[in-house]
């Protein structure tokens, strides 16, 4: 009989798979396309075999283009350099590289061509010399090694066989050990747009808004996964898209001058802090000024527009809603009313006509006077409240907080308060449906400005939602609430660990105080209640999370029920719908022991905390009538 196991097996054709390159200062790493993406790339390589024009490919989310010819990717949203794209089939790795790196198409054309010859004919062994003289023994179907040339080693050279160690060869990206990532669901249900607050880098390695927004994205991905898994499998939850908004680059550099003047009066000493504050800290005076200010604002609010139109552009079936995440400084005055709207909240939509046969749109009636509105024939009461409304909206700082408010400082006779500056708010081209502060000093520009206290009936005209999220250790945020309601003392909202409950340490704190605290009044009358109080559930920002079939459901209701009964009833205002404004992180274990050694990067952990993505998604899906779900642990 004949042996089957001395019959080569047939040749068949290698799978490949498209790779992007990454290129550091001093690194360069290769990274895989989804599965999804990588097939689109390869049906579009074939495609465009036989036709001259180039074929773009939308990946990552339609976030970046690829130039298939080309073999280039480039980003559709914001600013960089192209990335070299390769359609990959052999890898090799060396004994001290973490990674197998992508042969060049044309070396992995003849590796190919060589390794089919050696199954056809069964005839391994076989040598390929490439032009750097490096060569490449394909010894048997599982043994494939990459050797360098030998280089002519002087006399200081005690080992040269270390300068010679041959690198692993692999065919296929199936032999490599190389996480390639799931693809992300094609429905986008929610965008978000992220501004971050002051300085180029937004974290404490330095990183851009764009890296930043990478992993909170990546985050918000992993969580709709694990948290709306039934949802997404039934097709009622796809994806969130967020999207960075980049303006620092318009105040600094070449565009203003700013820096280049700063630079010729800063000491020479400590330079790399001095530059740290100067790229940084800097943009805090900026806010400030009534030149860089009104820069700031225009350029923040035209990328949003700008991006909110590529957007649509790109993905004409969105029907979603948007929403606005501010990040340290940047924070929202989302006024973006018509002419026609800000008429029939006043109840004057009468006089409508009459200003547009005039040409006037909500800019040009800022310049007008009481005299100007006279002689189009508008009555005195109905010119003084359009006047009143003009003058709060184009000093949107000032108003319409500052009408409801008790103050020392008399705005009808300053238009600059104590940092604050009279500026023009240009209008989005949308209306955002919640706006997030992370890490926000807001209520402390409010309070330095003179304001004593928001009225609880004020709201944004144009978002209904508002959330001052913050770190327990940043020393940027300030608190919402107590400007709000000041006559109760008010601990914020906890944000609950995205994995459910209170984090441990902070569970055992809180169980033991209350015990503490029981076992001293003797209020509960025996250690056994006393154990109880010691088990019992905390109070989380959200509401328990489903267990459908769980002998615990009903208990653990009951006791979030009798703790929520303990808290007072507070009416909140209408800043954020009647609901609560502040919510706070949980601090990990390692930040209690040292606040101030922390204190910084608790600035900048919002771009990678689980617990806030989750916080987003929430009120997100929750406007679109899906709950949140409980992961399998």
């Amino acid at each position: 009989m004949l042996d089957m196991e001395s019959v080569p097996p047939p040749y068949q054709e290698v799978q490949p798979h498209w790779f992007f390159c990454r290129r550091a200062e001093d690194s360069t790493s290769w990274h895989p396309f989804s599965r999804e993406d990588s097939d689109k790339l390869e049906n579009a390589f074939i495609t465009a075999k036989d036709e001259e024009e180039d074929v773009r490919v939308a990946v990552d989310g339609e976030r970046y283009d690829v130039h298939v010819k080309e073999r280039k990717r480039y980003a559709v949203y914001w600013e960089q350099a192209p990335t070299e794209v390769r359609r990959c089939t052999w890898f090799f790795k060396g004994d001290k590289d973490t990674q197998y790196m992508p042969y060049p198409e044309d070396l992995s054309t003849s590796l190919e061509e060589a390794y089919m010859i050696a199954v056809t004919l069964d005839e391994w062994k076989r040598k390929l010399d490439f032009p750097t003289g490096e060569t490449v023994i394909l010894h048997n179907p599982k043994l494939m090694m990459h050797y360098k040339p030998i280089q002519l080693q002087d006399e200081w050279v005690s080992s040269p066989s270390e300068q010679t160690r041959p690198c692993t060869v692999k065919r296929g990206v199936d032999k490599i050990f190389v996480e390639i990532p799931d693809g992300e669901p094609e429905k986008i249900d929610h965008l978000v747009f992220m501004v971050h607050g002051i300085g180029p880098a937004c974290d404490l390695r330095f990183r851009s808004i764009i890296q930043c927004v990478n992993d909170f994205r990546s985050a918000s991905l992993s969580l709709l996964a694990t948290h709306y898994k039934r949802a997404q499998q039934d097709g009622q939850v796809g994806r969130v898209e967020f999207l960075p908004v980049n303006w620092h680059s318009a105040l600094h550099g070449d565009a203003t001058g700013v820096d280049e003047d700063i630079q010729r009066i800063t000491l020479p000493s400590i330079s790399r802090l001095r530059h740290f504050t100067n790229d940084t800290l800097l943009d805090l005076f900026f806010y400030n000024s009534p030149t860089y200010c009104q820069t700031i604002v225009d350029t923040v609010a035209s990328e949003i527009n700008k991006l909110h139109a590529l957007f649509k552009q790109r993905h004409p079936e969105f029907e979603g809603d948007v929403s606005v995440t501010g990040h340290s400084l940047e924070h929202s005055s989302p006024n973006n009313d018509s002419l026609e709207q800000m008429l029939t909240r006043m109840g004057l939509q009468q006089y409508l006509s009459t200003l547009q046969a005039e040409k006037l749109d909500l800019e040009s009636l800022a310049l007008c006077q009481d005299c100007d509105l006279r002689d189009l024939g508008i009555p005195l009461g109905p010119r003084k409240k359009i006047l009143n409304y003009i003058k709060r909206r184009w000093l949107p700082e000032v108003s319409p907080v500052a009408q409801s408010i008790t103050s020392a400082v008399d705005y009808e006779y300053f238009d600059v308060g104590i940092g604050q500056v009279s500026i023009d708010y240009p209008q989005l081209a949308f209306h955002p449906q919640t706006f997030f502060a992370f890490g926000s000093p807001i209520g402390m520009f409010l309070t330095v400005r003179g304001l004593k206290r928001i009225d609880p009936n004020y709201s944004f005209p144009t978002c209904k939602s508002f959330y001052n999220i913050y770190h327990p250790y940043d020393p940027v945020a300030y608190r919402i609430e107590p400007m709000i309601v000041s006559e109760v003392d008010l601990e914020p909202m906890l944000i609950p660990h995205h994995k459910g409950r209170k984090r441990m340490h902070l569970e055992l704190k809180d169980s033991l105080t209350r015990m503490s605290m029981d076992l001293k009044n003797n209020v509960l009358g025996s250690l056994r209640t006393a154990w109880q109080s010691f088990t019992r559930l905390p109070v989380a920002a959200l509401p328990p999370l489903e267990e459908a079939g769980t002998t615990n459901e009903t208990n653990t209701e009951a006791e979030s029920s009798a703790e929520q009964m303990e808290q007072p009833e507070i009416t909140m205002g209408m800043l954020n719908g009647g609901r609560r404004i502040d919510y706070v992180l949980q601090e990990k274990p390692i930040e209690s022991f040292n606040e101030y050694l922390f204190a910084i990067q608790s600035h900048v952990c919002y771009w990678e905390s689980e617990d806030t993505a989750l916080l987003l998604l929430k009120e997100i899906y929750d406007k679109l009538g899906v709950a949140l779900e409980q992961p399998q642990q």
